[in-house]
């Protein structure tokens, strides 16, 4: 979380310059910073999520363990 967070904040500079070349740079760093949004929030809430409705799905179809007969 905080590389991604230090990486959004180091493209920022490039996301917003008016200067000559920024016609290349700013793009580039906008569609950076997206992935980086992306794909951190994607991490920490959506890849959660899915796993949580797997294992409950897999835990409601497993059958009960039974005993052994003594």
């Amino acid at each position: 979380m905080v590389s991604a967070v230090v990486a959004v904040i180091g493209f920022l500079p490039a996301a917003l310059s008016q200067g000559i070349g920024a016609e290349i740079q700013r793009p580039l760093a906008r569609v950076v910073i997206g992935g980086l949004i992306s794909s951190t929030a994607l991490t920490l809430l959506v890849l959660p999520a899915i796993y949580a409705l797997r294992t409950r799905r897999s835990d409601e179809s497993d059958p009960p363990p039974t005993e052994p007969a003594a």
